[in-house]
Order: C-alpha cells, then structure tokens, then sequence
C-alpha cells in the first residue's frame, strides 16, 4: 500500500512539479524524502493560531 502511494505521489509531482522542483528532482528523490515533500507541501498547520491574535508571548 505504501508503495503504490509513494508512486502515485511521484507521478502527480513530476506531472506538476511543486514550484522550485523540477520533474528530475522528483524523479531523483528517495522515498522519504518525496514523503516528506508532500507532507510539508499540505500540513495545514498555522502558526498563528497557536500563538494568539497578538503573536507570542514572553513571560
């Protein structure tokens, strides 16, 4: 199951490479790396909210 996400992971990136990556860079990259690429490309995390309307906080 992995395997077959990793592939079609590499196939939508060299298809549509993420901007500053080329179709070769996707082509070239292990595994964990392509993993790790799509993870940081679609976390939905906002730093915002953690840190409050006014930003951080020093106590």
């Amino acid at each position: 199951m992995k395997k077959e996400l990793i592939e079609r992971f590499r196939q939508q990136y060299i298809q549509s490479p993420p901007e500053g990556i080329t179709s070769k860079d996707v082509q070239d990259m292990d595994d964990d790396d392509l993993m790790d690429m799509d993870y940081f490309l679609h976390d939905d995390y906002d730093l915002e909210d953690d840190l409050g309307e006014e930003g951080f906080y020093i106590f």
